[in-house]
């Protein structure tokens, strides 16, 4: 079985996209949220469809519409047993947005609630990770419930640091690019017991569907480019990236 630890199934045919994806033996897909809008979605698509998940959270280029009412939503939705983390949440200093103080203080309140509610938390990080790093390390006492770096792009050195914070890291299609090479490194590096698969669909389709609309049913490919690259079967990359899913979001 395989795993797509990060999609977005908010637009386009979700039906088709999950039938899709089981023909491909993806069994278990996490519908990831990052504003109000979003997480009602993607827990109404998780009710829906049997394989997939949902996570709840705003996304810090959302951080301006974080406030109490948003807080309560999020532990309203948390209720769910489909609901399986807090995410994405983190920094994103790419685009011209919320101030990033903002940004640090809504990641850092989000932190706090993924404890309270004892889920993990699914961390987007973007041209921010020496401050993520840094607000992860000041907040370590409210990791307790473990976590994944979505769509890993950091180096070596910074994959070690948030190891020892205790994350996993889930890895996208960008491993396949022909540009991918340093992220290629770190995955040749990375134990196979921290690593997770995924699209972050409907973006960063894989080689050699890149350009394409990104889908689950491609997280085969990166699963296949993961195989290659740790010298490992595609069998057992499924069923290692599977029990690593397993073990975090407890599904």
């Amino acid at each position: 079985m395989f795993v797509d630890a990060h999609a977005h199934l908010y637009d386009g045919d979700v039906k088709k996209i999950v039938e899709n994806a089981k023909e491909r033996l993806v069994g278990r897909i996490i519908c990831a949220s990052s504003d109000v809008e979003s997480m009602q979605k993607a827990v109404q698509i998780a009710d829906e469809f049997d394989i997939v998940f949902a996570t709840v959270g705003i996304h810090p280029q959302d951080a301006e519409n974080y406030n109490e009412d948003v807080e309560r939503l999020i532990k309203k939705l948390a209720k769910n047993k489909k609901v399986v983390a807090i995410g994405e949440i983190g920094l994103d200093y790419h685009f011209d947005g919320p101030e990033h103080e903002l940004q640090k203080e809504v990641f850092v309140n989000q932190l706090k609630l993924a404890d309270q509610l004892n889920l993990p938390v699914q961390i987007h990080i973007r041209d921010a990770m020496n401050d993520a790093i840094e607000i992860l390390e000041k907040n370590k006492d409210l990791l307790n419930h473990g976590g994944v770096i979505h769509c890993f792009s950091g180096t070596k050195a910074e994959a070690e640091k948030l190891l020892a914070l205790g994350f996993d890291f889930t890895i996208g299609g960008v491993c396949t690019f022909k540009n991918g090479r340093a992220l290629q490194e770190v995955v040749k590096w990375l134990p196979i017991e921290h690593i997770m698969t995924e699209t972050d669909s409907p973006y960063l389709a894989p080689e050699p569907v890149r350009g394409t609309v990104n889908e689950s049913k491609n997280v085969v490919y990166i699963a296949e480019k993961i195989a290659q690259l740790k010298n490992l079967s595609v069998e057992e990359v499924a069923k290692c990236t599977t029990e690593n899913l397993k073990r975090v979001f407890k599904i």
